[in-house]
């Protein structure tokens, strides 16, 4: 708790006041309140009570923490690729980003019954492997194949699992109750930003012919596209939206695990308000006809 005391702590009028008077002190400023962010999410992940949790945290728990671990570690990679001025790939993490953050706050809303489907969809492939080997795999006579069947045998004998036990899984296509992602995020976000958030990612990580134009292409005085060799820079906006998704499942987090903060909750409030302040200040003082400051390269 006190580690987290001590992030807030400078964020006084004066601090605030004396680093938004232009774009460039936004996004700098910006770029260092996520990183405080990060960093509170990553301490939230380790706060435990006592009685519930003497130790750690059981099964039927440990997916969530082990998707809200997954978020904090991927911001502050986003967040190493945004000082670095390397825009195009912050897409590439932000989408597995916002993905854990929609299936962390679809766990959290539902009962025990669909966190142990999420679990069981995640032996898709494990089973594949054990097929593999049954039906004669030269690879398993190797070191590595050997390994690999080891670790799938381990833990399917964790969680008391076998070949027989995922019969709901199969009926549904592996999909989580059944769900494709976008059921997903309409049934805990706001569907309407879906394109626009999540759904244009897939350009990030697959590519497409508009990803090519905006990121790795100029286009000449006549119509034709050269190579574009550098990368482009980030802005406020590359990171801002992620916190959208991020604060409530943290939230919902620390309710489930009966963690009784009324300072926890207000500083998780307090980073949506304060990112929705930075965002519209940002908003009020960029130049959209300034192309120098733009990503678009078109």
């Amino acid at each position: 708790m006190e580690e987290i005391r001590d992030i807030c702590a400078k964020y006084d009028d004066k601090y605030v006041r004396d680093c938004i008077e232009s774009v460039d002190e936004i996004n700098l400023y910006a770029w260092n309140f996520y990183k405080d962010v990060a960093k509170i999410y990553d301490a939230i992940t380790r706060v435990r009570n006592i009685e519930r949790n003497p130790t750690g945290f059981s099964l039927q728990d440990a997916p969530i923490l082990g998707l809200l671990t997954r978020m904090w570690k991927l911001l502050k990679f986003i967040l190493r690729l945004y000082e670095e001025k390397n825009a195009e790939f912050i897409g590439t993490l932000e989408r597995p980003y916002i993905e854990a953050a929609i299936t962390a706050t679809y766990l959290l809303q539902h009962d025990e019954t669909v966190m142990e489907d999420y679990r069981l969809c995640s032996y898709k492939d494990r089973l594949r492997i054990l097929r593999d080997f049954e039906n004669g795999s030269a690879f398993f006579n190797t070191k590595a194949g050997r390994r690999l069947l080891k670790s799938v045998r381990e833990k399917l004998a964790y969680e008391g699992l076998d070949i027989n036990s995922f019969s709901v899984q199969k009926k549904n296509r592996w999909r989580l109750q059944g769900m494709n992602f976008y059921d997903i995020f309409k049934e805990v976000s706001n569907e309407e930003i879906y394109a626009c958030s999540y759904g244009i990612m897939s350009e990030s990580v697959h590519g497409s012919w508009n990803e090519s134009m905006d990121w790795c292409l100029s286009r000449n005085e006549d119509g034709t596209f050269s190579a574009y060799p550098f990368h482009h820079s980030p802005d406020v906006r590359f990171i801002s939206p992620l916190l959208q998704f991020s604060t409530k499942p943290y939230r919902l987090w620390l309710a489930r695990i009966e963690v009784d903060s009324e300072y926890l909750t207000n500083v998780l409030n307090w980073a949506d308000k304060f990112n929705l302040f930075l965002f519209r200040r940002f908003d009020e003082l960029y130049d959209e006809t300034d192309t120098s400051k733009s990503n678009d390269n078109k």
